[in-house]
């Protein structure tokens, strides 16, 4: 019902401003541009490739947990409170870094947010730049994205400008390596300006910052797991002394009994 009440909205909106002049309409199909730059297609290779590795860290995290989650259903019978207590804490703070870890790949500002701004974005600007140059040369008025949510019930393939934009893309894109070249050339033997170590020393300390906040994030995980840990072996020292006495007591009572049977015969 939206779609089909955007459809509508849109037809008599062009329908009123058709009264006043001529209006020029275009549409492009996203998709298939998207999917005919080759720069597009690599980026996506890339998140996709990313998208996998991350995926394999949490299902070996998630079996992991499934692993100690059988171990105890299986020795729950011989330990004591204390020890089941103690690895269904281990187990708890697992699931808390399996669901912190996915939050930090998935989340709404995770890696896969991030890596697809940086690699995707820089080429949809491509075609926006392309649709907007090639709508002020021959004077669109509106151009609609066939891939959209709006409902086109009929298109004319001949205002089908995707290949132009393609072909814009490609053009730039040529421009775009032959200036790059000219400028290598004309900058290789010449040292790097002052603002660009500037712009390196920068990105270079962002990077730095972001592996600290990680390693330290990484510590402070590690840290709290052998306090766990210690903890654990602490109260299973514990119990050993306490059943190491009860077996010495039980030793010495049985001993004086048999003294006592003795000195009775």
């Amino acid at each position: 019902m939206k779609k089909i009440f955007l459809s509508i909205v849109l037809l008599l909106s062009v329908s009123i401003s058709w009264s006043q002049r001529s209006q020029i309409i275009a549409y492009i199909d996203m998709e298939y541009i998207l999917e005919n730059v080759p720069e597009y297609l690599e980026a996506q290779n890339t998140l996709d490739e990313k998208v996998v590795k991350w995926r394999q860290t949490l299902d070996k995290e998630a079996r992991h947990i499934e692993v100690l989650k059988s171990d105890l259903a299986n020795e729950k019978a011989i330990l004591t409170k204390d020890l089941i207590e103690e690895k269904e804490e281990e187990i708890a703070l697992k699931q808390d870094e399996l669901r912190r870890l996915e939050s930090l790949y998935f989340g709404p500002k995770g890696d896969m947010f991030l890596l697809r701004k940086q690699l995707v974005k820089p080429i949809q600007d491509q075609v926006y730049n392309a649709i907007q140059s090639i709508s002020a040369r021959k004077k669109y008025d509106f151009v609609f994205d066939k891939s959209s949510d709006l409902v086109m019930l009929y298109s004319n393939k001949k205002y089908d400008i995707s290949d132009l934009v393609l072909g814009t893309i490609d053009r730039t894109r040529l421009v775009d390596q032959k200036n790059a070249k000219k400028e290598e050339r004309k900058n290789a033997p010449n040292e790097l300006t002052t603002q660009q170590k500037e712009a390196i020393a920068k990105k270079e300390a962002i990077v730095a910052k972001k592996l600290s906040e990680k390693e330290a994030k990484k510590k402070a995980l590690e840290n709290r797991r052998n306090e766990l840990l210690k903890k654990r072996e602490e109260k299973r020292e514990l119990l050993r002394k306490k059943k190491e006495a009860l077996k010495k007591k039980k030793e010495d009572q049985k001993k004086e009994q048999e003294k006592k049977d003795e000195n009775n015969n």
